[in-house]
């Protein structure tokens, strides 16, 4: 309750200053605040109907894409290696995402005396096929979900994989049909061939 009254209050500030407080309400970051708001309060007085929103309290997560934004805009370093930090950030809130729903739906209803940090174990062994065995989900049900866990899992680390390994672009807006990400040293653009003028360091 703690946790849930601490992210009330900075809730509470932001909507203080913002500038249009119903925009601010529809924003889907404000949404998933006053699910983990009400979940972190509220759920000591209603335990048994309220344990499903454990896993909305990973929608919080989200707001490391809202952070992308100020990055884009102020950081060049992220500029320069985007795709490997939005393909690290989607694989993180999936684990954690994906964690927080085993341990409310799967381990919590049979009684199992495992803990998040078990549910945690279980998706990084799953996600990345490897399958220790000492933890299982024998339901039909569970069973499905570690087949979810491994498909979505293992493309989002050949996307990681991917964005690390491949080189990277350049943001520089197309004049003939406005593409905006190009090889460094791109002179024509890959999708309508039009003549690009790309900085380069060391060139004037």
């Amino acid at each position: 309750m703690g946790l849930g009254l601490l992210i009330l209050a900075d809730f509470s500030a932001r909507l203080w200053i913002a500038p249009d407080r119903a925009w601010m309400l529809r924003r889907i970051y404000t949404l998933a605040d006053l699910v983990v708001i009400v979940s972190l309060i509220f759920e000591p007085f209603f335990a048994g109907s309220f344990g499903f929103l454990r896993i909305l309290r990973g929608l919080r997560l989200i707001h490391s894409y809202h952070l992308l934004w100020d990055l884009r805009r102020d950081s060049r370093f992220f500029r320069r290696h985007e795709d490997a930090v939005i393909a690290s950030i989607n694989l993180f809130v999936f684990v954690f995402l994906t964690a927080s729903t085993m341990h409310a739906l799967f381990f919590r209803p049979t009684g199992e005396p495992y803990s998040y940090i078990d549910a945690l174990y279980f998706t990084v062994a799953t996600l990345t096929t490897t399958g220790f065995g000492d933890i299982t989900l024998g339901s039909p049900a569970g069973k499905l979900f570690s087949v979810f866990v491994m498909v979505v899992g293992v493309t989002l680390f050949v996307q990681l994989a991917r964005a690390i390994l491949q080189p990277p672009k350049v943001r520089y807006t197309c004049p003939g049909c406005g593409l905006t990400r190009h090889d460094v040293d791109a002179v024509h653009c890959k999708h309508c061939g039009e003549g690009l003028k790309i900085r380069t360091a060391g060139v004037e």
